[in-house]
């Protein structure tokens, strides 16, 4: 979350795991309406948001308690609903503002898991979104990306793109006021498959 150039906010569980020494850290879960309402007054001059908080948890929809399939709808849907709908009234009283939500290049390719389900659930939301801020000067970008060199990708033996050049992109979409940001090859490749036939997508229908 950032008002300006000269204040960025950086939320965590814990925002002691906050270290970043030009970063102001904000105590969120994303989950906890009280921690999202509470986040939303200290972070009261907040210009754009971005949306990044996530979990995946490989849940089986078939054998995982249904506990554990919930969770990522809980997190990667419900969570950025549960901010943005918080920091849509400090936004309006900026004068406007900008929104950014994370989504993955798993919103248009299911993966078996709750995981993609809950990332195409929240594009989704997203586009519904961009509709009804527009008329309120709130601006709504999606970021779409495959692996990032993350702590959740450890161990997987893939491409993947870096936080810097994620956040880069990220700002550069804002900036043009880009609808949509496919930060990569695979994501760019995935999208433009939508199109075509489902074999396309999925090579195990073939």
């Amino acid at each position: 979350m950032a008002p300006d150039t000269d204040k960025v906010y950086a939320t965590a569980r814990d925002p002691r795991t906050v270290t970043h020494p030009d970063a102001v850290p904000v105590a969120l879960e994303v989950t906890d309406p009280a921690s999202v309402a509470a986040a939303a007054e200290r972070a009261g001059d907040v210009t754009i948001l971005v949306n990044n908080a996530g979990t995946a948890s490989r849940a089986s929809y078939l054998d995982s308690p249904l506990d554990e399939v919930r969770r990522d709808l809980e997190i990667n849907f419900y969570g950025p609903l549960l901010v943005t709908r918080a920091f849509v009234p400090v936004l309006e009283r900026a004068g406007g503002g900008h929104i950014l939500n994370v989504h993955s290049a798993l919103s248009w390719l299911a993966d078996g898991t709750p995981y993609s389900a809950s990332k195409a659930a929240l594009w989704s939301q997203t586009n519904s979104l961009r509709l009804k801020l527009r008329p309120r000067g709130i601006a709504v970008t999606g970021l779409h990306v495959a692996y990032v060199d993350t702590d959740m990708t450890v161990g997987l033996d893939a491409p993947k793109s870096t936080p810097q050049d994620v956040a880069t992109a990220a700002l550069d979409g804002i900036e043009t006021g880009a609808h949509e940001v496919l930060v990569d090859d695979v994501t760019r490749r995935v999208k433009s498959a939508l199109s075509g036939e489902l074999e396309a997508l999925y090579e195990q229908l073939k």
